[in-house]
């Protein structure tokens, strides 16, 4: 333990860490810390801390604060603020990319789903999280038209809250506008921003356009002769 060697000038080892993040306990801190060893996490006095594994060492857990992640003295922090069973969801929701991009590397799934049937995008694109929302359409096959629960698309919630850069982005990256809730809504329906209809009706116009046509040539040549 750190408290055990910290008289000896020898820095200890890190503890052995979970492969994996499952739940996160979201803590704030009571005290401010300066890391002593470069495995360690400064933080201010109330800084927020998403804490990753209190398994390992009972006294020292490892957590991240902002953009940076490192073990923390267990009697620094309160009682947790709350507990997160989808990290991934709750950082594409919160707009915290850097812990995204760390559950994503650590395996967690990008396309996985929340009690409601929400996929990380899904709240990315709810929150008008333009980074988090480029971050998780990089990944292979990004379920943009995953639905939940209630039918709605990352579409449907980006168009209804307003979002118009994710909504372009939506749609660059193979959103189907056409997709309707269990409402019968589709995305178009539910914005209430005449750039998004105007977007998505013009997204529609040039898949009209670019789609080949069903006849060809011959059809209209006359063989009345």
């Amino acid at each position: 333990m750190k408290s055990a060697t910290a008289g000896s000038g020898v820095p200890p080892g890190p503890p052995k860490l979970a492969p994996k993040p499952g739940s996160v306990k979201v803590m704030r801190a009571l005290y401010k810390y300066v890391a002593q060893y470069p495995d360690e996490l400064s933080f201010q006095e109330g800084d927020i801390l998403y804490v990753i594994d209190q398994v390992s060492d009972p006294n020292w857990w490892k957590a991240r604060c902002g953009n940076q992640t490192g073990l923390i003295p267990s009697n620094y922090v309160g009682d947790q603020v709350e507990e997160v069973q989808t990290p991934l969801h709750e950082a594409a929701r919160r707009g915290n990319l850097n812990f995204m991009q760390e559950c994503l590397s650590q395996g967690v799934s990008g396309t996985g789903l929340d009690h409601a049937g929400n996929t990380p995008l899904y709240w990315a694109c709810h929150a008008g999280h333009v980074d988090c929302v480029k971050e998780l359409l990089m990944l292979p096959n990004p379920a943009v038209n995953a639905q939940n629960k209630i039918g709605d698309t990352p579409l449907h919630s980006a168009a209804s809250k307003g979002h118009l850069a994710v909504v372009e982005l939506l749609l660059e990256n193979g959103a189907d506008s056409s997709i309707r809730n269990k409402d019968g809504d589709t995305a178009e329906n539910l914005s209430m921003n005449s750039a998004i209809t105007n977007c998505i009706q013009q997204k529609r116009a040039n898949f009209m356009q670019q789609r080949p046509s069903s006849y060809s040539l011959e059809d209209y040549e006359d063989d009345s002769d």
